[in-house]
C-alpha cells in the first residue's frame, strides 16, 4: 500500500493506494458513470459503463482513497499488451495531485512487471495531463461509432529503472 500527502496548505490529504477489491465495483462504476469530465458529447461514452467485480478480479486495478476510505480516483493496468486501461479521478479531488500519485503507483506496477512502456487511449481533454506525467503522443486512434464517436490521442508513458 502507498501513503502520501497531495495537495497544497489546506485541504491536504493522505491519500493511501491500495488493489482494488470486488467489493469496490459499484463505487468505482459510479465514479465513472459521473464523471464531469464526460458531459456534454462525451457523455454516450460511460452512461452504461460498468466495472464489475469480474473485472477487477481480472485485471490490476487499484484505488485511491483519503483516511476515511473515501474513493478518490482508480486506475486499471493491463500487461498484455501493456496499456493503462482505465484512470480516473473524483471531480473534488482533480488538481490535489491524485492523478499524479496514481500514474506514479502505475509506473511502479509497470516496471516491476518488468514492462517498458505503457500505453495510453486517452480522453481528449485528458492528454494535457498525460503529457504532464511524461507521456508522449505516438498517434492517434480513430473514432469507432458508435461506441466512441471521437478521435482519440495515443500516447506512450515510457518505464524508466530508477
Amino acid at each position: 500500500m502507498t501513503s502520501r500527502r497531495t495537495g497544497r496548505g489546506r485541504g491536504r490529504e493522505a491519500v493511501r493506494i491500495r488493489r482494488a477489491t470486488a467489493r469496490d465495483a459499484k463505487r468505482l462504476t459510479r465514479l465513472v458513470r459521473g464523471s464531469r469530465a464526460y458531459e456534454g458529447p462525451y457523455a454516450p461514452m460511460v452512461a452504461g459503463y460498468r466495472v464489475g467485480p469480474d473485472y477487477i478480479e481480472a485485471h490490476r486495478v487499484f484505488l485511491a482513497a483519503d483516511d476515511t476510505d473515501r474513493l478518490l480516483g482508480f486506475y486499471s493496468l493491463v500487461l498484455a499488451p501493456p496499456e493503462l486501461d482505465l484512470m480516473f479521478v473524483a471531480d473534488e479531488a482533480q488538481g490535489l495531485g491524485v492523478g499524479r500519485a496514481l500514474v506514479e503507483h502505475m509506473t511502479g506496477e509497470a516496471r516491476a512487471a518488468g514492462v517498458s512502456g505503457v500505453r495510453v487511449v486517452s480522453h481528449p481533454p485528458a492528454e494535457g495531463f498525460y503529457r504532464s506525467v511524461g507521456a508522449e503522443r505516438v498517434g492517434t486512434v480513430t473514432a469507432n461509432p458508435p461506441a466512441v464517436m471521437w478521435d482519440r490521442p495515443e500516447l506512450l508513458i515510457p518505464i524508466r529503472d530508477r
